[in-house]
């Protein structure tokens, strides 16, 4: 079975092997793919792993040995599942593998918003606490999360990781759900309207899939929702953010700060207006990428093609099923 990676690097810059899932066949691996390319590489493939290369209805057409993609990622807005499923080819994701990566991430994004450790170590650093007259080097305002409130857009896996972490901050916890509405085990929060979250959070986290219902929710009008001291969390998503909306509002003061490990472009554009966005700390897309987490998404990835081979593929997300054993003929 001819199995292609269009782009690997990002799982395996090095440090987590491909072994799990060479050992189903002919494994052809690219660090990366450009466009005009993805075609030409992809030819001949029964499977292809993608993470962030786009597989358009026109390349999935173009493909007619192709019997699975993989995505190298939960989500897959990359692939275009109608026409996937219309060619019977079964799409699959990894649903679960970074959560506790990535809650880690997004809380520690908030600790920096509100300790701002890095900024009080440029001081240092720079010589102003051995400068100071005091013990102490009093600068940029510290913020105090116990007694403080959390909205979080999307409790499912990582929300409910982050709710509980800031739970244990001393933190009450909102959220927004657009239809199932419930609590995790352990976790004491109140639900709210999408509004009414913007409104009265203290911090909003987004930990949301981007769809067409919810894409470019953080706008002008929810950013003026918020309070003036409220703090803005992102490890979900570039496209939930206007992202020149998001910059106003923190330059304007009409929110005091926020943090984003994901871009609507990604790299981010050097002339992006987060880059200069008051209070704005910005990763570049990296909450996800722990060696323990990738390691998981490679065990998951193999385990997704083995069940594809035993004819039950697993973690389908645009509902083609097969009920025979596939093998390499088939």
């Amino acid at each position: 079975m001819k199995m292609v990676v269009l782009d690997g690097y990002t799982l395996n810059p090095g440090d987590n092997p491909w072994d799990e899932v060479a050992s189903f066949g002919d494994l052809t691996l690219y660090d990366r793919t450009p466009a005009e390319m993805v075609v030409e590489r992809s030819l001949g493939a029964q499977v292809l792993l993608t993470n962030k290369t786009v597989l358009s209805a026109a390349t999935l057409a173009a493909l007619p040995e192709l019997r699975l993609v993989c995505v190298l990622a939960t989500g897959y807005n990359v692939v275009d599942l109608e026409k996937s499923a219309q060619l019977g080819i079964p799409v699959v994701n990894v649903p679960e593998y970074g959560s506790d990566s990535v809650a880690q991430h997004a809380i520690a994004l908030l600790l920096e918003l509100t300790n701002r450790v890095a900024q009080y170590h440029q001081a240092v650093a720079r010589g102003e606490w051995s400068a100071s007259a005091d013990f102490t080097l009093v600068g940029e305002p510290l913020t105090e999360l116990c007694g403080r409130s959390i909205g979080i857009v999307g409790l499912g896996r990582i929300g409910a990781r982050v709710a509980r972490i800031a739970q244990a901050l001393g933190m009450e916890v909102l959220a927004y759900n657009p239809r199932r509405r419930v609590a995790p085990e352990g976790i004491s929060l109140r639900w709210l309207s999408l509004d009414q979250l913007f409104s009265q959070a203290d911090v909003v986290s987004l930990h949301c899939p981007l769809n067409n219902e919810n894409e470019w929710m953080v706008n002008q009008r929810t950013l003026s929702l918020m309070k003036p001291q409220a703090l803005l969390i992102n490890t979900s998503r570039g496209g939930l953010v206007v992202e020149r909306d998001l910059a106003e509002a923190l330059n304007s003061g009409s929110i005091a700060g926020a943090a984003v490990d994901v871009a609507a472009r990604e790299p981010i554009p050097a002339d992006s207006p987060l880059l200069l966005a008051k209070n704005c700390i910005v990763t570049p897309h990296i909450a996800w990428a722990t060696l323990a987490a990738r390691q998981r998404l490679m065990a998951a990835t193999a385990a997704n093609i083995a069940s594809f081979l035993a004819g039950k593929p697993q973690n389908v997300v645009n509902g083609v099923q097969l009920q025979v054993p596939i093998t390499a003929t088939n």
